[in-house]
């Protein structure tokens, strides 16, 4: 399965660190040890489904205990019952 995250917090970050809030979901999704890629609009993160579905729920929080008073999340899942997909099978061609 993947998962592709976008965690639109509100605000960002702060005035010192103006994307504290989006690194910390980041960070969230690195600790976790599954195959991701950050791009410029979001994360895509492969993993099984007990793997990727409490994740999602852990860097969308994440954004708010590090301080953002809200945030927007845009999930999108990719899975299928029996192909296996991977972020590296999925963009690999298109590389």
């Amino acid at each position: 399965m993947i998962v592709d995250i976008q965690c639109i917090p509100d605000p960002t970050g702060t005035p010192d660190e103006p994307f504290a809030h989006i690194d910390e979901a980041i960070r969230v999704i690195a600790e976790s040890g599954l195959r991701h890629e950050v791009s410029a609009c979001g994360t895509s993160v492969e993993g099984t489904p007990d793997e990727l579905w409490p994740l999602v729920r852990r860097v969308h929080e994440a954004t708010l205990a590090a301080g953002a008073a809200g945030c927007i999340s845009i999930i999108k899942v990719a899975q299928h019952t029996s192909v296996p997909l991977t972020i590296a099978g999925l963009t690999g061609p298109h590389r």
